[in-house]
């Protein structure tokens, strides 16, 4: 699961044209921190997590790995 959420962290971010710094901004926590996600090093907490899908505007499980499918069932 690491591998494909670190992978998609830095697709989904660069699809949305968005730097790590600015990901960091919008959730509140250290660019230190985010490009920790995107390494692998570390994972976000749920919290974390929940923000960061909300602003790349994709759910939970793709973000996971769970799905391919990128769209939020709302």
């Amino acid at each position: 699961m690491r591998d494909i959420l670190a992978k998609r962290l830095k697709e989904c971010r660069i699809q949305k044209g968005l730097t790590q710094n600015q990901v960091a901004i919008y959730c509140d926590i250290t660019e230190n921190a985010y490009q920790n996600y995107e390494l692998m090093s570390r994972e976000p907490k749920l919290e974390i997590l929940v923000r960061i899908a909300e602003l790349f505007d994709v759910s939970l499980d793709y973000l996971t790995g769970r799905t391919d499918n990128k769209e939020i069932n709302r």
